[in-house]
């Protein structure tokens, strides 16, 4: 069964990570990708045109309603729950979780609900447990779980945190994650 969707979570040491992570990520990439970096709710879009600079895929502040493309970059607005349905995003302004909102569970539970087992996520450096209890909702929902390994995270609690709560997939250096990820997209639909 082929993937959908990647949701990436990520908070403190998270730009860094993020370039990293886009760098090696080229079109024709076969799924959208949802990503949440806790940030200052008036940081505005100065985050998807930083994240462009580093990749060719299309990187877009996301907006209600947007449909989900594959091969397109989505980032969660600043002071906004990103939610994904099935081909199609919504924000929210409900509390936040984990102190965060943007909140990586949010994202990440509506990605488990949505697309279940099309489902892949991955947790990358951040100094809180946010992200936490939605990558074991999309291993339980029969998804790909993997996390940065922490000893290449700026800040290591939220993989470590991760990693404790759920019997991962892959803890790989964060080198590692985007060849790994065109890998497992690769074999899935050859």
């Amino acid at each position: 069964m082929p993937f959908e969707l990647v949701v990436v979570g990520t908070s403190l040491g998270g730009l860094s990570a993020l370039r990293v992570l886009l760098e090696s990520l080229v079109e024709p990439f076969p799924v959208a990708i949802a990503v949440v970096q806790h940030r200052h709710k008036e940081s505005g879009n100065l985050m998807s045109r930083y994240m462009q600079q580093y990749t060719t895929l299309p990187v877009l502040e996301a907006e209600d309603k947007d449909e989900l493309l594959p091969g397109h970059v989505y980032v969660a607005p600043a002071d906004y729950h990103l939610l994904v349905e099935r081909g199609y995003m919504t924000l929210s302004v409900d509390e936040p979780v984990c102190f965060a909102r943007p909140s990586i569970d949010v994202l990440f539970e509506s990605a488990a609900d949505a697309y279940a087992n099309r489902a892949i996520g991955v947790i990358l450096t951040g100094a809180n447990r946010d992200g936490t209890n939605g990558l074991a909702r999309i291993k339980a929902c029969g998804g790909v779980a993997i996390v940065q390994d922490p000893a290449t995270a700026e800040t290591g609690i939220m993989p470590q945190a991760a990693i404790a709560a759920t019997a991962v997939d892959a803890v790989l250096p964060l080198a590692e994650i985007a060849p790994y990820l065109v890998n497992l997209l690769s074999r899935v639909r050859s």
